[in-house]
């Protein structure tokens, strides 16, 4: 969440930069309206609560003196009723401001490019050359067919479209992703974490998830629980409500998790394929930092989630986004897209992202320094997206009779 008292103090600088995430201008004049609500409501009970404390003053003074009270009695029980009603109004304007805050995304950092959309992402460096092939390369659907690894049909039937069934090798070759993944992961320094999948309404809060992106979840009915879409969820917040200790800093960790998606508002985008599922698998980093470390800590976990994807022979690129294209809770965030000859398109694989204390506010995540607590920073990326790394593998290492060549970090996992 935004910093309402650094809202309250500069309110026009706050807004410049949240234009850059392009805002929509009607929650923008919200905003203003229940800050300055509420700056007024604070100045009134001020006052009232000084006059309180005057009139409490003479009152102990006419009674040495063995003035006449009655007057300033009155002005003091009058003003005490009229406090509790200021108090009031603080409280709802407080709850006004939290409410509309809850849907205000984080703030970008200074060296943020400006832009609209995905097509002004500034690309930082392409990491490994593609593979020119001597035959016209194909896409992953179409190798799926000729090797019996991908099952679309299946998984439409049995659930509905944009679910699907891996087979045969198609399936090993998933589960030796997750395992070389979270290996590599742990001797990077992420400690390995299994996480329940169900997670409640704080938990989404906490992260962003709720209450702006709710329509993108699928909920139990019935029940305060919701299933992830990402394990960063889970994982940020087992330490939400909670202060840690300066020498626990950093905290590193990974976890694989199936994740679950509606994804609202992608129709026609990306139907055929692995590319957009409403469930698939993904491995992901997590990291609390002090704020000072968060960059370096970015920089660690980008380079992770590249050398990983370097290991596999996989050619891509780091991609810094631009204001417009940055996600809800992100102040920085650089994807990482991988080459797939079959589209003959870069596709992002991986997004990392340091929230500062965006997401530290919300699940108050804090550490204690010199006896002070602070809010921590949050950073959290893919490292990777289990089935766009599966299908990144069967078209840039297809051969042309149609197989697939397994890269050798993964043959002793199969």
């Amino acid at each position: 969440m935004i910093d309402i008292k650094g809202l309250e103090k500069d309110f026009d600088s706050f807004v410049s930069k949240l234009k850059k995430k392009k805002v929509d201008e009607v929650l923008l004049t919200k905003l203003n309206k229940y800050s300055q609500e509420l700056k007024e409501a604070k100045v009134v009970l001020e006052n009232a609560q000084a006059e309180q404390n005057a009139n409490s003053k003479l009152f102990g003074q006419y009674k040495r003196e063995n003035k006449d009270i009655s007057e300033l009695k009155a002005k003091v029980d009058e003003n005490k009723k009229n406090i509790a009603i200021f108090q009031e109004e603080v409280r709802i304007a407080e709850d006004n401001l939290l409410e509309i805050a809850l849907v205000i995304p984080n703030l970008p950092d200074e060296n943020v490019p400006d832009g609209d959309n995905e097509d002004q992402n500034v690309e930082i460096k392409k990491v490994l050359n593609p593979k020119e092939f001597d035959f016209t390369p194909k896409e992953h659907w179409e190798l799926s067919q000729e090797n019996g690894w991908i099952n679309f049909e299946t998984g439409v039937k049995i659930a509905k479209s944009r679910f699907s069934i891996l087979e045969n090798d198609g399936a090993k070759l998933e589960r030796a992703l997750i395992n070389y993944m979270l290996d590599f992961n742990t001797k990077r320094g992420f400690k390995e974490v299994s996480l329940p999948l169900l997670v409640n309404t704080q938990t989404m809060q906490g992260t962003g998830q709720l209450p702006k992106f709710e329509e993108d979840l699928f909920k139990i009915a019935d029940e305060d629980l919701y299933l992830i879409p990402t394990a960063e969820v889970p994982l940020t917040n087992m330490y939400a409500d909670e202060i840690l200790q300066e020498k626990e800093l950093p905290i590193m960790v990974t976890a694989h998790t199936p994740c679950f998606r509606k994804e609202a508002g992608s129709g026609g985008r990306d139907v055929k394929g692995l590319i957009r599922q409403h469930q698939f698998h993904k491995v992901e980093l997590v990291a609390i930092t002090k704020p000072q470390d968060s960059d370096e800590m970015l920089n660690n976990m980008v380079a992770c989630a590249s050398d990983l994807l370097t290991s596999l022979g996989l050619p891509h690129r780091w991609m810094m986004l631009c204001g417009g294209d940055l996600g809800f809770s992100a102040a920085k965030t650089i994807d990482l897209e991988v080459w797939l000859p079959g589209q003959n398109k870069y596709r992002e694989i991986s997004s990392i992202s340091n929230t500062r204390d965006f997401q530290a506010r919300r699940a108050k995540i804090r550490y204690k320094e010199q006896k002070k607590n602070k809010f921590v920073n949050t950073l959290n990326g893919s490292s990777l997206a289990v089935g766009r790394t599966l299908l990144a593998i069967m078209e840039n290492h297809q051969n042309e009779d149609g197989s697939i060549t397994i890269p050798e970090v993964l043959k002793p996992y199969l």
